[in-house]
C-alpha cells in the first residue's frame, strides 16, 4: 500500500500558491483493508475514504471507461492491478496529473511540470473529450490562473470545440453548470471563463442569451465600443474590480447581475438599432429565464433582476424627480433591505464605466443616491405618530417627508 498526494495540492505547491485542500490516491490496497485502518468510506461510484484523524479524502487508484452520455456516464474500476500512472492518466489536465510520495518525490508521467513552467493548460489524453464537464473545468482553471499568464493549449481548445459540437454539453445538469460558473465568477479572472467558453463555442450552448449580444450595435455616442457583447464583458471586468473587497456572496451577486444586465438588447428589432428603447423589461425577462434554468440562488437572482430592470434609472438619477427617485428606492426595498442599495450601485457603476475610453469616469449618481438614502432613512415613523398621524395618513406623510429629504439632497448636488 502506497499513498500519494495528488492534484491541486501538488499543482499549487509547485506554483508557490496557498494549498486549500489536500487529496490523496492510494495504490495497492482494497476497500476492506482501508476500513480495517478506520477509514470511513464515502464514495458510492468508486471507493473514496476519509482519514480517521485529518478527514482528508483518500481515493483508491482507479481507471474510468466511458459508457453512456454526460459526465456521469463512466464505469470506474479500482483494484490491486491499477497503477499510479493509470490513475493519473484519467485526470483532465497535465498540471493536475502530478503526484508526490511521502518522501517528496514527484511522479509526473505526462510532463505537467513543464506545462506549469510554460503556463499551459493541456489535456492529459484523448479521453479528455469523453467528459463534457471538462469544458467548464478548463475554462474555470483559466479563470483561476490567467493572471499568472496561463493559456489553453491549442489542441486542448480544439477538443473543447469537439465536445461542444458533439452535443454532449446538453447532458450537463443545471446544478453543475451553475456550480462551475459560480466558482469561476469568484476566481482571479472571471472574464477568462466566459471568453474561453466563447472560443470553444460553448457559450452559445450554455448561455445563448449572452452569445446573442455579440454583434448587436449600440449608439456610439453612449457606447464607443458599439458592440453590446464587448460592452457586457467590459462591464463584467469593471464589476470584478469594484467588488474585490466585498464578501464572496455579494461579489458573486454583483458580477452575475452585471453579466446579465443587458440581455434584452439582443431582442431589439432591427429597424430600431442602434437604439434600445425598453430593453430593461426584456433584460429582466431573459435574466429571470437564465436564473430559473440554472437554479440561481435567490440573493443572486434578486439583485440580477433589479439591476436588469432598473440600471438606467440609476444612470439618470439626477434627471429623476424626487418622487420618481423614491419609487426607485421602493423598488429596491432599501428600507427593509438597506444592503441592496450598495450592491445595486456597484453594479450600475460597473455598467456605466464598462465602456471604451470611459473606464475611469466618475459616477456621482452613486454618491447622490447613497446620500439621499441616508437622509430619507432619518425620517422616523414614531415622530409622525407623535404628531397624531395614523393608518393610511401615516404612510402618506411618511412617504412625503422622505421625498422631501430626497429633494433637499438633490438640491445640494445640483447647486454644488
Amino acid at each position: 500500500m502506497k499513498t500519494y498526494l495528488v492534484g491541486g495540492a501538488v499543482r499549487d505547491k509547485l506554483l508557490n500558491l496557498p494549498i486549500k485542500d489536500r487529496d490523496w490516491v492510494v495504490v495497492g490496497t482494497t476497500p476492506d483493508q482501508m476500513l480495517t485502518l478506520d477509514f470511513q468510506q464515502v464514495g458510492k461510484d468508486f471507493p473514496v475514504f476519509l482519514h480517521p484523524k485529518t478527514h482528508e479524502e483518500y481515493a483508491l487508484a482507479r481507471t474510468e471507461r466511458k459508457q453512456g452520455s454526460g459526465y456521469t456516464g463512466f464505469v470506474c474500476h479500482s483494484g490491486l492491478d491499477v497503477k499510479l500512472e493509470d490513475d493519473l492518466q484519467r485526470r483532465d489536465l497535465t498540471i493536475n496529473a502530478i503526484a508526490e510520495d511521502d518522501q517528496g518525490n514527484l511522479y509526473d508521467p505526462f510532463n505537467g511540470q513543464s506545462d506549469l513552467n510554460n503556463r499551459i493548460l493541456r489535456h492529459v489524453s484523448d479521453a479528455f473529450s469523453e467528459d463534457p464537464l471538462r469544458v467548464l473545468r478548463v475554462a474555470r482553471f483559466l479563470a483561476r490562473y490567467a493572471h499568472l499568464g496561463f493559456q489553453i493549449a491549442d489542441e486542448t481548445l480544439a477538443l473543447m470545440r469537439q465536445i461542444t459540437d458533439s452535443g454532449e454539453l446538453k447532458h450537463l445538469t443545471p446544478e453543475r453548470v451553475w456550480q462551475e460558473t459560480e466558482r469561476a465568477l469568484l476566481e482571479n479572472s472571471p472574464l477568462a471563463f466566459f471568453t474561453a467558453l466563447r472560443e470553444c463555442n460553448a457559450l452559445s450552448v450554455l448561455f445563448p442569451e449572452l452569445e446573442a449580444l455579440f454583434g448587436v450595435p449600440q449608439t456610439e455616442r453612449y457606447h464607443p465600443e458599439i458592440d453590446t457583447g464587448i460592452h457586457t464583458f467590459m462591464a463584467l471586468e469593471k464589476a470584478i474590480e469594484l467588488s474585490k473587497e466585498l464578501k464572496p456572496e455579494d461579489a458573486l451577486a454583483v458580477r452575475f447581475a452585471v453579466l446579465l444586465h443587458d440581455l434584452g438588447k439582443a431582442l431589439t428589432p432591427v429597424f430600431e438599432l442602434p437604439a434600445h428603447h425598453g430593453h430593461e423589461a426584456l433584460s429582466e425577462h431573459l435574466a429571470k429565464k437564465v436564473c430559473a434554468q440554472y437554479k440561481v440562488p435567490n440573493p443572486v437572482k434578486r439583485l440580477t433582476l433589479l439591476v436588469a430592470k432598473l440600471h438606467t434609472h440609476c444612470h439618470k438619477a439626477f434627471e429623476l424627480k424626487p418622487a420618481t427617485a423614491m419609487r426607485l428606492f421602493e423598488s429596491l426595498d432599501v428600507v427593509r433591505r438597506p444592503e441592496t442599495l450598495g450592491l445595486f450601485l456597484i453594479a450600475c457603476e460597473a455598467d456605466a464605466r464598462g465602456r471604451k475610453n470611459l473606464e475611469e469616469n466618475p459616477y456621482p449618481q452613486a454618491d447622490y443616491l447613497k446620500d439621499a438614502y441616508e437622509e430619507l432613512s432619518k425620517v422616523e415613523p414614531k415622530n409622525l405618530i407623535n404628531l397624531g398621524f395614523r393608518g393610511e395618513a401615516l404612510g402618506q406623510e411618511l412617504r412625503k417627508k422622505r421625498i422631501d429629504a430626497i429633494r433637499a439632497v438633490k438640491k445640494h448636488y445640483v447647486s454644488a
